[in-house]
């Protein structure tokens, strides 16, 4: 069945070109989500307008599962870290797990809270119901692609994953 998830990891470059090496993923695409204003520019963003930075997946559950996504996304941030992921630091990098649909929570919540007792402390990754998501201008869309020596937070080879 297809569904749709959205990970807010730090900046969204990294984020998108992680998770679209993986078998089951439809589509992937960066934008703003949950903030104040409507349809905001990255500049906007970039300026406190308490959006996440957050790439929307699209994938088949058949596939690849909805606590795999969850998995991998746990392998690429600092799940403890408040507002900053690499040295990207501001609201808009803050990470987050937004959802559409509430029967992927009871998955979702098996990992998360798997992370939490793992690490033994409340996880800084907001657990909440997708309130809006705006699609980023063009040039971020699949930026790494497009600029392959971009910064990114990411292990360059977490990224390749499948190269191995």
């Amino acid at each position: 069945m297809k569904r749709e998830l959205y990970l807010a990891g730090g900046c969204f470059w990294g984020t998108q070109k992680f998770f679209d090496q993986f078998d089951g993923i439809i589509s992937t695409e960066v934008g703003y989500a949950n903030g104040k204003s409507e349809d905001p520019t990255y500049e906007q963003v970039c300026n406190d307008s308490g959006h996440a930075e957050t790439v929307k997946i699209l994938y088949e559950d058949f596939v690849i599962s909805t606590a795999q996504l969850v998995e991998y996304f746990f392998m690429i941030i600092d799940p403890l870290s408040i507002n900053k992921q690499g040295e990207d630091t501001g609201i808009q990098y803050r990470t987050g797990i937004y959802y559409t649909d509430e029967a992927l929570v009871p998955e979702i919540k098996k990992v998360y809270d798997a992370k939490q007792q793992e690490l033994g402390q409340k996880l800084a990754v907001e657990l909440i119901p997708l309130e809006s998501f705006y699609d980023a201008e063009e040039y971020h869309q699949k930026y790494l692609d497009k600029n392959p020596t971009g910064y990114c937070h990411i292990s360059p080879a977490l990224l390749h994953l499948k190269d191995h």
